[in-house]
């Protein structure tokens, strides 16, 4: 493989909102996606097309398309892809089951579903720990280097969503807090995944990473996603749902490195992807009758501008 082909060197500000187990359990209250009646499968396709809307405001009053993204589904988000790529939006599709602990495809043709769309990057969310079985690690090399391997050769670009959830074990030594496992444990752990899945040749342009806690933690793993020649290989950072503050940090840490350090800005982190701090709020109130359509675009746009004001300025 040729590594000077891979990357992608752009700002990203991407707005996610490919979730779909996520509105069945948490909207609706229900176990899984396989719940969903066909009223409840319709609002979720409305929803979507309010956060696109939003995302549009957003990008007609300040932030630039060329670095405006949107991350949706095909499921019920078909309409959005339809109209973005009519915009000539950066699109991304997601390639994954949802609600699943295991990365499978939603479709197991997933070559013909992104021929369909042509979007700029096929996405993947995997859930991924180097103290995971053997068995459960090598099924999920196998299908990302599928993406990955067709990625290369048909010239779209890969994005890989990586989250590394702590075993119960990982837990007990950092005496059951989250907060210390990410501070603690969770830099070094991911750095041991990126180095396996490129061992395997799993090579994504664009890492989307959950925030890290200091400059030093970003270094690190910026060191790891461009070793060998993979020179524009660069990160996005990951919202998780998280509180808006929370948010602004891990941003604020991945840009505002120490100037005598770093510089002003910290090499390889390229933008955001912050999807449910910026939508999920106003969703609720509106599934509750609360406020309308009119005020969820507005707020999504705001909240949109909010974190692109908080990164783009360090860009």
């Amino acid at each position: 493989m040729n590594f000077s082909k891979l990357g992608y060197t752009k700002p990203l500000y991407i707005l996610p909102f490919d979730h779909r187990a996520t509105f069945a359990k948490k909207m609706f209250g229900l176990p899984s996606e396989k719940e969903l009646n066909e009223e409840q499968k319709h609002l979720i396709k409305e929803f979507k097309m309010l956060i696109y809307k939003g995302f549009k405001d957003a990008v007609e009053k300040q932030i630039p398309q060329d670095f405006a993204a949107i991350l949706c589904d095909e499921e019920y988000g078909n309409a959005v892809l339809v109209d973005a790529q009519l915009n000539k939006f950066i699109v991304m599709l997601t390639l994954e089951k949802s609600g699943e602990t295991e990365f499978m495809f939603a479709y197991e043709n997933f070559e013909e579903h992104l021929e369909k769309y042509h979007p700029t990057f096929a996405k993947v969310l995997i859930r991924y720990n180097p103290a995971d079985e053997d068995d459960l690690k090598n099924r999920q090399k196998k299908n990302l280097k599928l993406v990955s391997d067709f990625c290369y050769n048909s010239d779209y670009k890969f994005l890989l969503e990586l989250l590394v959830i702590p075993t119960e074990d990982q837990l007990k030594e950092v005496g059951g807090s989250k907060a210390k496992y990410d501070s603690e444990m969770r830099t070094g752990l991911t750095i041991e995944v990126i180095k396996d899945l490129q061992g395997y040749g799993v090579e994504p342009d664009v890492w989307k990473l959950e925030g890290f806690e200091t400059v030093r933690d970003y270094k690190d793993v910026v060191e790891a996603i461009k070793v060998n020649g993979r020179d524009n290989v660069n990160l996005v950072v990951l919202g998780r749902g998280a509180g808006e503050e929370k948010v602004d940090e891990w941003l604020e840490t991945g840009t505002k490195a120490e100037w005598l350090e770093v510089g002003p800005k910290l090499e390889g982190v390229i933008g955001f992807a912050v999807g449910r701090t910026i939508f999920w709020e106003a969703l609720e109130k509106f599934y509750k009758g609360e406020i309308g359509k009119a005020e969820v675009i507005q707020t999504v746009s705001n909240n949109f501008q909010k974190f692109y004001k908080v990164f783009a300025p360090l860009s």
